[in-house]
């Protein structure tokens, strides 16, 4: 079989996005949904693989910009809708995508590429690392309680529809875009996702409203969310899903939580994909009760290593030289030494000998700050070749704001 991979045409995106829909279920989207992907397709970044006349793979990347530690926005390619058909699958297609992807991500000057994955462990092998963690909770009113800072009662609330609040709420985001790697900067079309909402997707929930904080006439911060009524013998039962929240100071974070742990009828609080430092672990009364779970969120793939890594800074000063494996960008593999502080950074290749050794994924994996090279290293996937470099690379990579994606693509 001869299998073609050539850039989407947009008269064969309803096909294409067919394959995608079958590959991940077959159960069709909801137009608003399918409206919106078609509209933020960048056709020339999007590829697809045909077996004669049919569609047998699909493959995008999203043209982002990524903050890294320092607060530097960072281009990047934002991996998306991978698949493979059914009847196609161990053929090579999704390697030669994979392929013809990297090459092109290279030639558009974009040093990290970016993916969620439905299936993490399939893409270790091209090189992406888990970058950021997401947390899930649901907190019980009835068993933990929520204390909050002083100035809360200063801060007023006004529900209001998602679209209504769309403006100020893209405003707080972008506000906050800079201060913790992971955040995606919002490019145009993109606010649109945050207005989705098909009824099929509700399980019994109400449509979604905002909740905007405001202070001296200026919203400092939003949350989204649905409530779904619930009731038992002993009485109401419903809950609230947050899907959104955001606040410019720990204040106004605070009164959006205790609006959302106080609607009427409900009594619990489901916590959806939130930062792992996230402040409401600090205003409940048990952590424990809340029954916090983990879950991967970004993966980062370094696709040129000495311009990712000189793209960001170091909370720490660090001169360590990297011996890199990458068999599948080949460009990537040697030595690198990176020097650098909270100031700057310069990474260049060398023939010093190497203090740590390790591949491209777990330098994808540590990246943002969230994962340690020392926890790596006692995986087994960094090895440290100089006394002391892995503790000097460790702390230097690390950020003091838990890296975090707040939406997926």
């Amino acid at each position: 079989m001869t299998t073609e991979l050539r850039v989407l045409d947009p008269l064969e995106w309803d096909r294409w996005y067919g394959v995608l829909e079958l590959a991940f279920g077959g159960v069709a989207e909801a137009p608003e949904e399918r409206e919106l992907y078609r509209d933020l397709t960048e056709f020339d970044r999007f590829i697809g693989a045909w077996d004669g006349g049919l569609c047998v793979g699909t493959a995008g990347a999203f043209t982002f910009r990524l903050t890294v530690p320092g607060g530097a926005s960072v281009p990047a390619a934002g991996v998306t809708m991978v698949s493979v058909a059914g009847t196609h699958r161990r053929r090579g297609i999704l390697t030669s995508m994979m392929r013809r992807q990297l090459d092109d991500v290279r030639s558009w000057g974009e040093p990290l590429a970016l993916l969620t994955a439905s299936e993490p462990e399939i893409y270790g092998r091209f090189g992406y690392g888990a970058a950021t963690y997401a947390a899930h909770a649901t907190i019980d009113r009835s068993r933990v309680r929520l204390t909050v800072p002083e100035g809360t009662d200063g801060v007023a609330l006004r529900v209001t529809s998602l679209e209504e609040g769309l403006k100020a709420a893209e405003a707080v985001y972008a506000k906050l875009v800079p201060g913790r790697p992971g955040m995606l900067a919002r490019r145009p079309g993109w606010e649109r996702q945050a207005l989705l909402d098909p009824p099929g997707d509700r399980a019994g929930a109400s449509p979604r409203m905002c909740v905007l904080a405001e202070r001296d006439g200026e919203v400092v911060g939003y949350a989204h969310y649905a409530i779904k009524p619930d009731w038992s013998f002993a009485g109401p039962d419903g809950s609230v899903s947050v899907h959104q929240l955001a606040g410019l100071d720990a204040v106004a974070e605070a009164a959006l939580w205790r609006f959302l742990c106080s609607v009427d009828l409900t009594v619990k609080v489901k916590i959806h994909s939130r930062p792992v430092d996230d402040a409401w672990q600090h205003l409940v009364s048990e952590v424990r009760r809340c029954e916090p779970t983990l879950r991967e969120g970004l993966f980062v793939r370094l696709v040129e290593v000495g311009a990712a890594l000189e793209a960001r800074t170091y909370q720490a000063p660090v001169d360590v030289v990297f011996e890199v494996a990458d068999a599948f960008c080949p460009w990537n593999e040697g030595r690198w030494r990176l020097t650098g502080d909270a100031k700057g950074a310069t990474c260049v290749r060398t023939s010093d000998a190497a203090d740590l050794a390790l591949s491209v994924r777990e330098l994808g994996a540590a990246y943002l700050g969230g994962t340690s090279l020392a926890s790596l290293a006692a995986a087994g996937r960094v090895r440290e070749l100089r006394d002391g470099a892995l503790l000097e690379a460790s702390v230097a990579f690390g950020s003091p704001v838990a890296p975090w994606l707040p939406h997926g693509f």
